[in-house]
């Protein structure tokens, strides 16, 4: 495994998770069946992978062929949304069931292939960069190719390049050779065993613990900035639209982030880079309330993406350093899995608290970050790593 096979592997199904969140509303409104069915059927794709995040790690970790796994999600991925694409002639509670099918698998191609990417990138700063890296080009590239595909064709021909994405990251995985976990199954516990030893080492082990929290904390504040984002728009210029730039120099930010920590990762302790990286990226989305001029919000949430490739970069090499081989994939996708889950309840709580003003929101949004920030001043000083890697 080298870096651009592993780009190869993990940012398509990545970019076909970010992207089916819009293809399938768009879809739903071109067929007649209303933007509401469209955002519970976006949902379901996304929502039952924080219940069966523990359930794919524990199946991860026990695996022989863990990257059988991977692949076979990709392509129940694939399919599923090859089947969404033909809503319409297709009623909708068929194409929930089929959703709700990608969405139980997803854990294994977001944070269950990050747990391997240190088996063919050997320097883990830079393999973490490089994860994070395909985290954030699927982040960008996926709704910027439904977009893309829709104008040209159809919300249905976005959302069928959408599974041949996923398809192809099913047959990028197959090159990886991803091995199995050290422990021998001699050694291990029982399947609901594995998941309990997953959950308490999570809970108890105290380096583990506050990145976990902090990085949950900090997904309260990104899903909740496209809110703000709008509602800021719409306080200073009248038009929503605006929003839209707003969040998109965010991930434009957070590309170019990830590009360049790819190429040069801090040689800084992890906890640092991801306590600072939170904490700036809060400071610029609370300066960014500062009404300076039209283009002023538009640079300073720009600005704050920079730092969040690094920072979570920084996070996810922490998980693995302070996991034990055995339970390590579970330990990624539960932390994927409660991310995924703040950034939907951060949107909802934006959306609730809209009525408080929008430069109120977007300082709030930035203190969560600023604190998430903070946690990392409760990680114990020299922790060692227990993966047995001694970090350079």
């Amino acid at each position: 495994m080298g870096v651009a096979s592993y780009l190869v592997a993990a940012t398509p199904p990545r970019l076909a998770v970010g992207g089916i969140t819009i293809a399938i509303p768009v879809l739903a409104v071109d067929q007649g069946v209303g933007v509401a069915v469209g955002g519970l059927l976006a949902s379901a794709a996304l929502g039952p992978s924080i219940v069966a995040a523990p359930i794919a790690g524990a199946m991860l970790d026990r695996s022989r062929r863990p990257g059988a796994l991977v692949a076979g999600a990709g392509l129940v991925i694939a399919a599923a949304y090859a089947f969404a694409a033909f809503l319409g002639p297709m009623p909708a509670w068929a194409v929930a069931i089929a959703l709700i099918a990608a969405g139980t698998v997803t854990p294994f191609v977001f944070g269950g292939l990050s747990s391997f990417v240190t088996e063919g990138i050997p320097d883990e700063r830079r393999a973490y960069a490089i994860d994070a890296l395909a985290y954030n080009l699927g982040a960008v590239a996926g709704p910027a190719v439904v977009a893309a595909a829709a104008a040209l064709g159809s919300a249905r021909i976005a959302t069928i390049v959408m599974a041949a994405s996923a398809l192809a990251g099913a047959v990028g995985t197959v090159p990886l050779r991803l091995h199995p976990a050290a422990a021998s199954p001699h050694d291990r516990p029982s399947f609901l065993g594995t998941i309990a030893a997953g959950f308490r080492h999570i809970a108890t082990h105290r380096p583990l613990a506050v990145i976990t929290w902090s990085g949950t904390l900090s997904q309260f504040g990104s899903g909740g900035l496209a809110i703000a984002a709008v509602a800021l728009s719409v306080a200073r210029s009248g038009d929503a639209g605006e929003g839209a730039i707003i969040v998109t120099s965010f991930a434009i930010g957070g590309l170019v982030g990830a590009l360049w920590n790819s190429r040069r990762p801090p040689r800084r302790s992890p906890e640092w880079v991801m306590g600072w990286g939170f904490a700036a990226t809060g400071l610029c989305t609370v300066v960014a309330a500062f009404d300076l001029g039209p283009a002023w919000a538009i640079a300073a949430i720009g600005a704050s993406g920079l730092f969040t490739a690094p920072s979570a970069a920084a996070m996810l090499l922490i998980r693995k350093q302070q996991s034990p081989p055995a339970l390590r994939s579970q330990v990624f996708t539960v932390g994927a899995g409660l991310r995924a889950a703040a950034a939907a309840a951060g949107a909802a709580i934006a959306g609730l608290a809209a009525g408080v003003g929008a430069e109120t929101l977007i300082i709030a949004i930035g203190v969560v970050w600023i604190a998430s920030g903070a946690m990392l001043l409760a990680y114990p000083k020299h922790a060692p790593a227990i993966d047995g890697s001694v970090d350079p």
